[in-house]
C-alpha cells in the first residue's frame, strides 16, 4: 500500500488510471488502496474528479539510498514500510545473524515503545523511528552513560535542524520547554561481561502536527518549533554523523569525556525535581550528572545518586 504512497508523494495530481497502470491493479483497486491510506495510516488525501488523487501536503519518503552511514560504517541500511517497532525488528536481525553495525528505520511504527513500556505514538511517514545496532567487544565498559551520550548526538540535530531551544532531560529525553520532541530506549543482547549487542532505538518527532489522544504528555515537533518541513532523509544522514563523532568520544575516553557539556545541555540543572520508581517518591535538587551516568540529587542535605532504566524525573512543581 505504501508503494502507492510512494507514486504520490509529490502533492501532484495522479489520475486513477495512470495509478492502476503504474501498481498493475485495476482504478477501483486504486479507490480501495486510496481509502485504506487513509483509514489505516492517517493520510490527508484530497479527490477532484476528471484530476484525480493528491496528498494535502506534499511527502518525502525514506530511501535506503539517499541515507549517509559512511561515519558509522554501517553494514546495512533497512528501511521499511511498517514495522511493529524499530528495536523489535533488530532484535530479530541479531537474532538472524545479520552483521552490526546496521540501522533499521520504518515509514510507520504499529507498536513503537518508549521507556517504562510507554507507547510511542508513530504516524505514517511523518517521524523518525530508528535503532542503531552495535556490537560491543568491551562488554558494559561502554554502555556507561550512553543513554546519555546518544541525547547529546541527538541534540545536536536538533539545533542544527533549527530547534534552538531543545535541551536535555535525564535520562533519556529531548524536550523543548516542558515539550517533548525526541525520545531514546536502548536494548542490550547477549553477556554484558564479555560480547553483547545493544540497540540504540531513537524517535524524533520530525513532520507531525495533528492531535493526538494517543499522546498523554506534552509534545512538539522540529515542524512545530520552527515552521519548516524537513527531510527526513538528510536529519538521518546528520544523526548517524553525530552519533560516529560522540559514540568515538566515549570508546576513546569514557562518558567523563562529555560530562560537562551534558550538564550544559541540561534543562533541569539545579532545579527541585521529583524521582519516582515505583516506591516512595525522592524529593531533591539536581546537582548534575556522575561519570557513569548516574543522577546526583541533593536530598534532604545529602548527595545521593540513582541510576536505572525505571525511574521516572519531574519537576517538582509539575502537576
Amino acid at each position: 500500500m505504501l508503494e502507492l504512497l510512494r507514486l504520490i508523494q509529490d502533492g501532484s495530481f495522479h489520475s486513477g488510471e495512470t495509478l492502476g497502470k503504474q501498481l498493475g491493479i485495476s482504478r477501483a483497486a486504486v479507490w480501495k488502496q486510496i481509502e485504506q491510506l487513509e483509514l489505516q495510516h492517517q493520510v490527508a488525501i484530497h479527490r477532484v474528479r476528471g484530476r484525480g488523487y493528491r496528498l494535502a501536503e506534499p511527502l518525502l519518503l525514506l530511501d535506503c539510498e539517499r541515507i549517509d552511514g559512511s561515519a558509522l560504517q554501517l553494514e546495512s541500511v533497512i528501511v521499511k514500510d511498517v514495522l511493529d517497532s524499530t528495536n523489535a525488528e533488530s532484535l530479530r536481525l541479531v537474532a538472524s545473524g545479520l552483521a552490526a553495525p546496521f540501522i533499521v528505520l520504518a515509514e510507520q511504527q504499529l507498536a513503537g515503545r518508549g521507556r517504562r513500556g510507554r507507547e510511542w505514538v508513530s504516524p505514517c511517514a511523518e517521524n523518525i523511528y530508528y535503532s542503531l545496532v552495535l556490537r560491543l567487544d568491551q562488554g558494559a565498559r561502554m554502555l556507561e552513560g550512553l543513554s546519555l551520550v546518544v541525547g547529546l548526538a541527538a541534540l545536536r540535530v536538533l539545533r542544527e535542524a533549527g530547534v534552538e531551544r531543545a535541551g536535555l532531560k535525564w535520562p533519556n529525553d529531548i524536550l523543548v520547554g516542558n515539550q517533548k520532541i525526541a525520545g531514546i530506549l536502548l536494548e542490550l543482547i547477549g553477556d554484558p561481561t564479555d560480547i553483547c549487542h545493544v540497540v540504540i532505538g531513537i524517535g524524533i518527532n520530525v513532520n507531525m502536527r495533528a492531535e493526538s489522544n494517543a499522546i498523554d504528555r506534552p509534545w512538539t515537533s522540529v515542524l512545530l518549533s520552527t515552521g519548516s518541513r524537513q527531510d527526513r532523509n538528510h536529519l538521518v544522514s546528520r544523526l548517524n554523523c553525530f552519533l560516529a563523532d560522540y559514540l568515538s568520544k566515549q570508546n576513546g575516553l569514557g562518558f567523563a569525556a562529555l560530562l560537562d557539556e551534558w550538564e550544559r545541555e541540561h534543562l533541569w540543572q539545579g532545579r527541585q525535581v521529583v524521582l519516582s520508581a515505583g516506591g516512595e517518591p525522592v524529593h531533591g535538587q539536581v546537582l548534575g550528572i556522575h561519570a557513569d551516568g548516574a543522577l546526583r540529587l541533593l536530598v534532604k542535605g545529602c548527595e545521593q545518586r540513582y541510576s536505572g532504566g525505571e525511574l521516572s524525573l519531574r519537576l517538582h512543581d509539575d502537576s
